[in-house]
């Protein structure tokens, strides 16, 4: 038979957690925006807006600008609203055809929109008179009467 042994009952121990252990705080980090990046991200900002951006560029008609002995810069680009007329006739105001009665309309609104507006009137050379004084009066009609005419500038002209 199987030989039983006298033990003795073990007394019971409640349970105890282990020791906490304690960690310590590392340092404080102070917050830093890297630098090390800046100037590829500067540059490549920088490539970007060169491709992206786009100049307007008033082309107008194909005009040949009469020749002047005195001529006069106008200040800025900015107030300008530009008059073309080509040698078939046509009238053209910042890159759009209009009629000569149209003009006065069109100039009308420029001119409620900056009234510091200054126009400058690029004439081809074959244009008649007549029409040049029908886009004049378009304009007086319009209000608009700072009028500049474009040319360029040769020393000695050909009489």
């Amino acid at each position: 038979m199987a030989e039983i042994k006298d033990e003795k009952p073990q007394r019971r121990r409640l349970y105890q957690p282990p020791v906490r252990i304690q960690f310590k705080k590392k340092e404080q980090a102070i917050p830093q925006i890297p630098m090390t990046s800046m100037p590829d991200i500067v540059f490549m900002l920088l490539l970007f807006f060169m491709v992206a951006t786009v100049f307007k560029e008033v082309t107008g008609l194909p005009v040949v600008l009469p020749f002047a002995r005195q001529i006069e810069k106008l200040p800025g680009k900015h107030n300008i609203a530009y008059i073309y007329i080509d040698h078939n006739q046509q009238i053209a105001v910042d890159d759009q055809l209009l009629a000569c009665d149209q003009l006065a309309e069109v100039m009308a609104q420029k001119q409620r929109e900056n009234p510091r507006l200054v126009v400058s009137l690029k004439v081809d050379r074959e244009v008649g008179m007549g029409l040049v004084s029908d886009v004049q009066q378009q304009l007086r009609k319009a209000g608009v009467l700072r009028i500049c005419y474009s040319a360029h500038y040769r020393e000695e002209l050909d009489r």
